[in-house]
């Protein structure tokens, strides 16, 4: 997966007004959790836009005072009216410990429900997988080849050596939905080309 790199000031006033001072300067005040305490900094909401506004998952490194702290995002903070970013919530990661984290999904092939006039529905835009810094993909490939009308696919359906997956086995990740005739108009395409077989 992408690490994007995120230069930063570490915080010593933690209090209100500190707080206060920080946002009117135009930066975020941020948090890492996870590593052997809790690490409080800022840094500027134009250096974040493009690891928060993106479709894509990626690791943070946080550079604080020369140091780098390989991170996540666990949670933001929105102001209610402007939406501007208030807080961001980080997780710091450990190479050699597992992390759960949602990776978005890569369709490929070619379903013969959606040929046959189907419509494909996502269901998810991620799936939470849990697996090693290291082996986390910047997306995971779902194959529709096999996929015809009214058929899906579920968590259950998914495979891989070195990841975990955490949502619920049977939840739907996507399927093949039917229009008006279109079951019956595939079903008949069938049976013409198997009589014009024999």
């Amino acid at each position: 997966m992408k690490h994007f790199e995120v230069n930063a000031n570490l915080r010593t006033d933690l209090g209100k007004k500190a707080t206060k001072k920080v946002r009117k300067d135009e930066n975020i005040p941020c948090v890492i959790y996870g590593g052997e305490e809790n690490v409080h900094f800022y840094t500027s909401q134009s250096a974040v836009r493009k690891l928060i506004y993106t479709p894509d998952v990626m690791f943070a490194d946080i550079i604080i005072d020369g140091k780098k702290h390989v991170s996540i995002v666990k949670d933001i903070q929105f102001h209610p009216v402007s939406d501007k970013i208030l807080h961001i919530d980080f997780y710091e990661v450990k190479t050699d410990k597992p992390i759960k984290i949602g990776i978005p999904m890569k369709v490929t092939g070619s379903s013969p429900g959606v040929k046959a006039g189907g419509k494909l529905k996502q269901n998810v835009r991620k799936i939470n997988v849990k697996g090693l810094m290291d082996d986390i993909p910047e997306y995971f490939n779902v194959d529709i080849s096999n996929l015809r009308i009214g058929q899906s696919i579920r968590i259950k359906d998914l495979s891989s050596d070195i990841l975990e997956f955490t949502d619920p086995k049977n939840s739907v990740v996507m399927m093949v939905a039917s229009a008006r005739g279109v079951a019956v108009a595939e079903e008949g395409s069938e049976d013409e080309s198997e009589e014009s077989a024999e």
